[in-house]
């Protein structure tokens, strides 16, 4: 079962890292250019060590509940694979310190109280030796302003990129992350986020990282600057089951 899975996903992969070259040859970017950040949320702990294996060491989860299990999970079966978790859901502010234990990033920074609860949550840990280093952070942006998607609005990113850079000593601003408006067409929100990422770096020139695209739109994504695509489905397949 575990050859077979492994070749389910290296094929999967094979084909997501051939839609990569391809959109950014579209672009006239190269495919060093994008990184690919493999979600794994409900899928189990073997999963995750898998990828780790056929060398994707850039895994995301959504929920703090799944993940601080499944991380310490991987860590067990693949000792010393150079893994980096990623929180890529919308988090809440009491959830932070958990958070602060397993994961390097937090893409879904979209409100000034969830900076301060990272900021806290990241002193505590660094002082506990729970984390040896400190947080890179994206600003989540909302190209759609659904409040129930998460995501800061556009015009509200400068002041709240302050915020984390106020607290850099222990968290690192790195950038731009979103989501694109679910049942229309992606190119258009994506060109206002490249507009809004470029206005980031003006006064912010170390926040290049622009996470955007997933399986059904990483193409578009990445005509318009993406940095870091989020797969999951195109890779794993649909959601299993989550690990324990």
């Amino acid at each position: 079962m575990t050859v077979r899975r492994e070749a389910e996903l290296a094929d999967a992969l094979a084909a997501v890292r051939d839609r990569i070259a391809k959109a950014c040859a579209a672009a006239n970017r190269s495919p060093d250019e994008v990184r690919l950040l493999a979600v794994t949320k409900t899928f189990p702990a073997a999963d995750a060590a898998l990828l780790a294996d056929l060398g994707v060491t850039d895994l995301a989860e959504n929920r703090d509940q799944e993940a601080g299990a499944k991380a310490r999970e991987v860590a067990r079966l693949r000792p010393g694979a150079a893994i980096r978790w990623h929180m890529v859901g919308r988090l809440q502010r009491n959830k932070a310190r958990s958070v602060a234990r397993w994961a390097q990033e937090v893409q879904s920074v979209d409100s000034p109280r969830l900076v301060a609860a990272l900021a806290r949550a990241m002193r505590a840990a660094l002082d506990a030796g729970e984390a040896q280093r400190p947080l890179d952070v994206l600003l989540q942006a909302s190209l759609d302003n659904d409040p129930s998607r998460g995501g800061c609005p556009l015009d509200e990113l400068a002041e709240l990129a302050d915020q984390v850079t106020h607290n850099s000593e222990i968290l690192h601003l790195r950038g731009l992350m979103a989501v694109a408006p679910l049942g229309a067409d992606p190119a258009p929100a994506f060109e206002r986020l490249a507009r809004a990422a470029e206005r980031l770096r003006a006064n912010h020139p170390q926040a290049t990282e622009l996470s955007a695209g997933m399986s059904g739109d990483l193409e578009a994504a990445i005509a318009h600057g993406s940095t870091c695509v989020r797969v999951g489905t195109a890779l794993l397949g649909r959601r299993g089951l989550a690990s324990p």
